[in-house]
């Protein structure tokens, strides 16, 4: 329930001028004009939140420690990744590239790890 909210409340908690941007007909359109500490904070804020709310249901889900640490070294590593990313196609690739940096935007502002990591716990829990 609580990454329903985060997600139903994105514009009022969050500052991301790509989200309206991205509902729209963007093909197109130019980028946004946008405050880069802002966007960036905010994108990690947002990841956090989703981050610990993410450990939080698989710890409910696992009742495991380990899981959750590995879980939390991975989103981090994760993090580091995406933000270099973002940085690269949002300052270093014309806009040509919009899908590309649409769908890396997606995995930092929504929780997608999560959908990925259940899946693989279950399996691995199964098969040991």
């Amino acid at each position: 329930m609580l990454l329903v909210l985060v997600r139903v409340f994105e514009n009022h908690l969050f500052y991301d001028p790509f989200t309206d941007y991205f509902k729209a007909e963007f093909s197109n359109l130019p980028y946004p004009e946008y405050n880069s500490f802002s966007l960036y904070f905010n994108w990690i804020l947002r990841y956090f939140i989703n981050g610990l709310l993410s450990l939080l249901i698989l710890y409910v889900l696992f009742k495991e420690i380990a899981i959750v640490r590995f879980s939390a070294v991975l989103l981090l590593f994760f993090l580091a990744v995406l933000l270099l990313l973002l940085f690269v196609f949002l300052n270093c690739f014309d806009e040509d590239k919009k899908m590309t940096f649409f769908y890396i935007r997606r995995f930092v502002i929504h929780p997608l790890f999560l959908l990925l990591f259940i899946p693989a716990f279950f399996y691995q829990r199964k098969n040991s």
